[in-house]
């Protein structure tokens, strides 16, 4: 096993671990276990995709990680969503536009939500219904790509991201209807 794919893992199951992690509300990012393992894994991940770019894998995973280390710093230095929201979102659609001059297809375009969706995520406030349902979504079309692309650490890393994003969300629901 090489070190790229080493950092790959250890980039997945700390993002993995982070997903799994109970969200509290109303907890300052730079208190919150939860957004320090986002955060971490995030950095990680990016060192890996700029390694895996450089030997000739998907520029879009440096796209994705890019993003998601943009909204980690908006996240961990408290920015509003205020501001947030419109800042990731316009990078998005720039992502967007510029993903479909380089490669016109509708897959290239489901991997641009995706990333929108996890950016997003990020940036909404801890312990809400859609950070977790923005996580869950917009890893589901980045594991969705990750499998066309064949990029088994992505695509493993952002399946297990949706799924435990899902329990988050399952367990909000269940606590939304006892109380």
């Amino acid at each position: 096993m090489d070190l790229t794919t080493i950092i790959g893992i250890v980039g997945g199951i700390v993002l993995v671990s982070g997903a799994a992690y109970p969200d509290r509300p109303n907890i300052r990012p730079v208190r919150s276990v939860k957004d320090w393992l986002f955060f971490t894994g995030g950095v990680i991940m990016l060192i890996y995709s700029v390694l895996g770019y450089l030997a000739g894998g998907s520029i879009f995973f440096l796209f994705l990680e890019a993003l998601v280390n943009l909204a980690g710093i908006l996240m961990m230095l408290e920015a509003s969503e205020r501001m947030t929201t419109p800042a990731i979102s316009i990078v998005a659609i720039g992502l967007i536009v510029w993903s479909f001059i380089l490669f016109p297809d509708s897959v290239t375009f489901l991997f641009v939500l995706g990333l929108a969706g996890i950016s997003m995520g990020y940036c909404f406030t801890s312990g809400t219904m859609r950070r977790e349902v923005a996580l869950m979504l917009g890893s589901g079309l980045i594991a969705f790509f990750s499998f066309l692309e064949v990029s088994w650490i992505f695509c493993w890393l952002n399946l297990f991201f949706a799924a435990f994003s899902m329990m988050q969300v399952v367990r909000m629901r269940s606590q939304r209807s006892v109380g």
